[in-house]
């Protein structure tokens, strides 16, 4: 099956609310990508509602609002959705309020986990959860080592946390052409570390909350009050799985992780559409 090619111009026609993924498609690491200024404004005289949905745990929506206005893309607050949202309904589903939460990453990230109704504990301290919210913000060897003596020990312990890591992203771009680790890739690392220790415990894993998981779909959905929407992303693993679970058609946008050859890709995996990028 081919996929068709497709402009966002067409798009903002066909659909009643559109998605966008940041990193790759709006953004990268260190600027703005190709077109997303244009795009902003074509959105907005459209009229139509949309948003901006990313597995970025790492900054709440003002912070992440006023960086990108600081790169020259002006958003208001209320258009992002984080994966770091989904921090606080997961604590709550889970009975985890008032639990001793352990944070990787920067202070937005702690702050996601204080809404949901952790207690901030550092990561030499035993914990009952383990949160992964970046790959930056924090003395990296230090903090990864001093978690995974504290998990080590409280599992040894017969108390194993509970592990959890609001962006699964492996990559990211970091610039045009250039690409980062992200927080998924922090939480492989302890699974490694994990089943060399305990190879008989499958289940110490994380759980992880944004794409391609449709919650954060189901929210921003809601709020644009309609479901015949359209997602913009990246990456076939998190963006257009996450649109596919979530009911709704998708965008691979091929400037930013995945690539534009979808032969090993399933027929029921593969995007909707297919964009070069936003100005295309």
């Amino acid at each position: 099956m081919t996929v068709r090619s497709t402009t966002l111009p067409a798009l903002i026609e066909r659909y009643d609310a559109l998605l966008f993924d940041a990193y790759g498609v709006l953004v990268h690491g260190t600027g703005l990508m190709p077109g997303a200024v244009e795009a902003r404004d074509v959105l907005e005289a459209s009229g139509k509602p949309w948003f901006v949905v990313t597995n970025d745990a790492s900054k709440l929506p003002a912070t992440a609002a006023a960086r990108y206005r600081r790169l020259g893309l002006d958003l208001d607050p209320d258009r992002i959705v984080t994966s770091g949202m989904l921090l606080a309904p997961w604590f709550e589903r889970e009975g985890l309020r008032g639990a001793r939460c352990a944070v990787l990453g920067p202070p937005d990230g702690v702050r996601y986990a204080e809404l949901a109704g952790g207690e901030i504990v550092p990561p030499d301290a035993d914990f009952d959860v383990l949160v992964i919210a970046d790959e930056t913000g924090f003395p990296f060897l230090d903090r990864m080592d001093a978690a995974l003596t504290t998990l080590f020990r409280c599992i040894d312990a017969g108390r194993p946390p509970r592990l959890v890591v609001p962006n699964p992203d492996i990559i990211y771009p970091d610039g045009i052409d250039a690409f980062g680790f992200a927080a998924g890739s922090i939480a492989l690392m302890f699974e490694a570390a994990l089943a060399r220790r305990y190879p008989l415990r499958p289940e110490l894993r994380f759980v992880r909350l944004g794409k391609p998981e449709p919650h954060l779909y189901d929210h921003a959905l809601a709020l644009a009050g309609t479901r015949d929407a359209v997602m913009i992303g990246d990456q076939i693993e998190t963006d257009i799985a996450g649109a596919i679970a979530a009911g709704i058609d998708s965008v691979l946008i091929t400037q930013g992780v995945s690539l534009a050859d979808l032969d090993g890709v399933p027929v029921t995996a593969r995007p909707t559409w297919l964009m070069g990028s936003l100005t295309a």
